[in-house]
Formats: structure tokens, sequence, C-alpha cells
């Protein structure tokens, strides 16, 4: 299982441009969303509510910014390209039924992928997520095998969280979480990991000062 798909080379290209790239679609459909959640629009004979139409505009506004993040960079993780397939299918599913539905479990949809991704490569007694982030962080293996464990269960616990948040909260309570919140909650998680990443890597990063 390799890093990233593959290209010919690997760019670096400003943070802020990134940054921009990775979390502008988001934030476009946060605004766009507000802006248009009480309207709504009648197209070919349909009448659609703003939450449908702004989905619908998300879908080509993620496509073109992940080809340009391809584009600048020379690469997409995998968990990039997962999203975005899972965007264009569950989005384009509530846009053509009209059923937002679908785009609301769309998180759920992907976290149960990626934990079961991790989940089956503990079974096979590896850590995918090594492969995925061990260059931006020196464990050690038993370090990698205890975060993937606990990322599994945290990714399973989100996707039961949007779940609950998507069936029982209105569609504006669901739209701040899945901006706000899922971000806040990945964030806190891997703060929180601190004491792992001290104890399981402090003396891989020795090590690997030892040989520089």
């Amino acid at each position: 299982m390799t890093k990233d798909i593959p290209v010919t080379d690997k760019r670096e290209i400003n943070p802020f441009l990134k940054s921009a790239l990775d979390f502008g679609p988001i934030l476009v459909f946060f605004v766009a969303y507000l802006l248009l959640k009480d309207r709504v629009f009648t197209i070919g004979g349909t009448d659609y509510d703003g939450f449908i139409v702004v989905t619908a505009a998300f879908i080509p506004l993620l496509i073109a910014s992940t080809g340009a993040l391809w584009y600048l960079t020379g690469q997409l993780s995998r968990m990039q390209v997962a999203t975005l397939v899972l965007v264009v299918v569950f989005g384009g599913l509530s846009v053509w039924l009209n059923d937002d539905r679908f785009f609301k479990m769309k998180p759920t949809m992907i976290y149960l992928l990626f934990g079961g991704l991790l989940g089956f490569g503990l079974l096979r007694g590896t850590s995918y997520l090594k492969y995925v982030m061990e260059g931006m962080m020196p464990l050690q293996d038993a370090g990698w095998m205890i975060l993937t464990k606990r990322l599994m269960l945290f990714f399973f616990g989100l996707a039961v969280l949007n779940e609950v948040i998507w069936r029982t909260q209105s569609t504006e309570t669901w739209v701040y979480f899945k901006t706000f919140g899922l971000s806040i909650a990945v964030f806190a998680f891997f703060l929180s990991q601190g004491k792992l990443f001290q104890t399981y890597g402090t003396e891989e990063a020795k090590d690997d000062t030892t040989d520089d």
C-alpha cells in the first residue's frame, strides 16, 4: 500500500494556497447554504431547496479544487481520492433524487470506510495509518498500532455521531456540525494523543538524529 497515488513528480506549493484548496470548498458550501437555505429554486419543473442547489454546486467545486491540488503538488492522498468519490456519488444521488439524506450520509460512509480499512489492517497485524502519516511524525511500530486502533474507534464513533445528528437535528444544525464540529473533533483527537507521541516517538526521533 502506497502513501499517495502515483504521479511523475512531487512539488511543493504555498501552504496558504494548499489550505485554500483543501478547505475552501467546504467554507464556500457553508456560506452558500446560509445565503440560500430558505430559498426554493424551480428547475425543469421541479422544486429544489437551497441545500440541494448548494450541494449541486459543491460537487464540481470540489472536483476542481482536488484537480488543482493534483496539478500543483503532483500528488493526492488516498483519503482525498476516496472523499472526492463519495462526495460525487452521494452528492450526486441527493441532487438526482432531490433528497438531502444521501449527502448527509456521506460523512458516515467516509468514516466507516476509513475505520474499516484501519481495522482490516489491524487484523493483518499492520498499520495502514503508518503508510499515510509516516512522514509527518516519527513513531515506533507499537505506537503506530495503538494510534491506529484509537483512530479506528474514533472514526466509527464519528460515523455514529453523524447518523445521530442528521437524523435527529435540523439541516442547519447538521451543516454547522459538518463544517466545524467534525474538523474540531479530528483536531482534538490528535491533540489528545500527545502522551502517545512522547512515549513512542521520542526514541525513534533520537535514533534518526544519531543516524544523521
